[in-house]
């Protein structure tokens, strides 16, 4: 005989089975309830109920005896109970499931087939589209799927799930690349506004999401990615007691996270006001060629009195490509987002299995006639590993590239003078362009290698009056704080302080600086240093041919004065080395730096 307990202080609710019946193992005999919840018992064997010790409604205590039932034998050869599902199988979906499958169907894109067919007519992906082709398949989770606009005051529950999912906004945490990097090291914290739902304006309730997705990426150290398109604040949220909205936390938690995470930034399409306020504060600005950017869009710009526009007409890419606002220019947003997934691995940390450049190639890329320009992009190209580099910022100050790659694996930025642009000079715009890019790889711990033919800073009035002083001295400032390691390789001409600058500050600021054999050193321009140094000499000449070839003679002098080996032997510079071995010096350089991981504290990266 078995008796069936109490298991806690309850009220009887109800007995399912009665004196005589059957029962079978796993069989619910009653029901019991306690703190509003109710708590079946259910059959340890199969039994026949002898007895029921109490009464419906009694309330028992705990261990007091409720059933008697005597354990039956051969219980297999009782049938099934029609009630209990041996294998497990649910069958059809509850209710409640089925309402929940009904209502995460309305966020899909395939319930608004109208507007995708729209988005793709006009040759665009939606967010959805978007973040599939960014996230590994099946790793996207979202967060805030099932808000809608904050506009029930004046739309139907209905109308407001059917055409505003996701408050129009898709946000959540997915791996990017994780086969190449791990699990951990790929999550990725993805936002992106859906311009097919009221314009991909800012609402209220896509605030939320966005502070809230801003918060993981800063608690977790999660790189965040910005789809950003869309058309700015929304005036027609009538469901939050606001007058302007001033007080949301979203631009200042964006900004906060400003050298802490990589932020990368996408446009494509119209992305005006506050989505383009959100854009400019990350790292990297990744743009279509049909994007147009704006603090601004069409209605803003009238209702400030200040003309009538189509939006195609504000911030076209052209505009902001040459302006330095945006970094990478793209054809569509599939290339945008292969983009994407580059920039981010340079800020996962050491890829195997590197292929080098031929290195034997660099000992021609600088021309023996010391005044004849080259592109020097080249030399970048034959110094990092196959295929790693990432041209950054090629519309703005074209007097520097800047550039992401790798050495043997390890990522790197790099920097190098322009001779085929004013010479190589660096005018204000290539100063902030420089200057800018020296916080971007020190705030995330990437070592720099700069690579140097410069005649020396931008000068004249026309100069002066660009504020290049001060543009210029950004260089010194910004290189002075730096954490990361610099190797500074003098190509070709390394003048005054347009070559300090170059070079972290100095020569010796480096962690080294060596330079080529067609490289030469001055304090200033040698052709100038000439004209200046010996000008009484030489307008003691008869102007033409006499006064030319002095010019020449002195010329050559002041070359062979300021050559790299001179220099090496002064010990101005570390040495003097082929070409061919740059690529060694800088990975046996590279051994040793610090990683980005041990690089603790936090520094903001300037928008521009």
């Amino acid at each position: 005989m078995i008796a069936v307990c109490a298991p806690m202080q309850a009220q009887l609710v109800q007995y399912l089975v009665a004196p005589g019946d059957v029962v079978r193992q796993g069989q619910v005999l009653l029901v019991l309830e306690a703190m509003k919840m109710e708590h079946e018992l259910r059959a340890d064997a199969d039994a026949l109920v002898l007895a029921c010790l109490a009464l419906q409604g009694d309330l028992v205590t705990s261990g007091q005896d409720l059933l008697q039932l005597d354990p039956l034998a051969g219980s297999g050869a009782l049938p099934p109970d029609p009630g209990i599902s041996p294998s497990g199988d649910v069958g059809q979906a509850r209710p409640d499931l089925r309402r929940l499958q009904s209502r995460w169907a309305l966020t899909e894109d395939a319930a608004r087939p109208e507007a995708m067919a729209r988005r793709h007519a006009a040759g665009m992906r939606s967010a959805r589209e978007n973040i599939a082709d960014l996230c590994d398949d099946g790793s996207f989770i979202e967060y805030g799927a099932l808000a809608v606009a904050a506009q029930a005051r004046r739309r139907s529950e209905e109308d407001l799930m059917t055409n505003t999912p996701a408050d129009g906004m898709v946000t959540g945490i997915g791996s990017v690349d994780a086969g190449q990097w791990g699990t951990d090291a790929s999550r990725t914290v993805v936002m992106a506004y859906d311009a097919t739902v009221l314009a991909g304006t800012q609402g209220a309730r896509n605030h939320q999401k966005t502070d809230r997705l801003l918060g993981i990426a800063l608690s977790q150290k999660l790189p965040v990615v910005l789809f950003a398109e869309g058309g700015g604040g929304r005036p027609g949220d009538t469901d939050v007691p606001i007058v302007a909205g001033l007080h949301v936390p979203t631009f200042a938690a964006m900004a906060r996270l400003s050298g802490q995470v990589p932020l990368v930034g996408i446009a494509a399409g119209r992305c005006f006001a506050g989505n383009a306020a959100l854009l400019g504060c990350c790292d990297v600005i990744i743009a279509t060629r049909s994007s147009n950017i704006g603090l601004g869009g069409p209605a803003m710009v009238e209702g400030g009195g200040l003309g009538v526009y189509r939006p195609e007409d504000i911030g076209p890419s052209p505009v902001q490509s040459a302006n330095g606002v945006i970094d990478v220019l793209v054809s569509d947003e599939a290339a945008a987002v292969a983009v994407t997934r580059q920039y981010l691995g340079y800020f996962r940390g050491r890829l195997p299995g590197a292929q080098a450049p031929d290195v034997m190639r660099l000992r021609e890329m600088v021309p023996e006639n010391r005044v004849r320009s080259y592109d020097s992009r080249r030399i970048m190209q034959g110094l990092v590993d196959v295929g790693s580099l990432l041209m950054l910022r090629e519309g703005f100050g074209a007097g520097i590239h800047t550039a992401l790659g790798r050495l043997d694996g390890r990522p790197v930025g790099l920097l190098a003078n322009n001779p085929e642009y004013l010479g190589g000079a660096i005018d204000a715009p290539a100063a902030d362009k420089a200057a800018r890019f020296l916080q971007l790889c020190d705030a995330h711990g990437l070592p720099v290698v700069s690579l140097v033919d410069t005649p020396g800073f931008m000068v004249g009035p026309e100069s002066e009056a660009q504020a290049h002083v001060r543009h210029a001295s950004r260089l010194f400032v910004v290189s002075a704080a730096l954490r990361v390691p610099v190797f500074s390789v003098v190509l070709r001409k390394g003048y005054g302080l347009g070559a300090m600058g170059m070079s972290a500050g100095g020569f010796h600021a480096t962690s080294f600086t060596v330079a080529w054999p067609s490289a030469e050193f001055g304090a200033m321009g040698l052709e100038g240093a000439v004209r200046l140094g010996y000008r009484k000499e030489l307008e003691a000449l008869p102007a033409g041919v006499q006064r030319e070839a002095r010019f020449a003679e002195l010329l050559r002098e002041q070359v062979e004065k300021g050559s790299a080996e001179r220099m090496a032997a002064c010990l101005e510079i570390d040495a003097v080395i082929d070409p061919a071995h740059t690529r060694e010096w800088l990975v046996r350089g590279l051994q040793g730096c610090p990683e980005p991981e041990e690089l603790a504290s936090h520094r903001f990266i300037d928008p521009w």
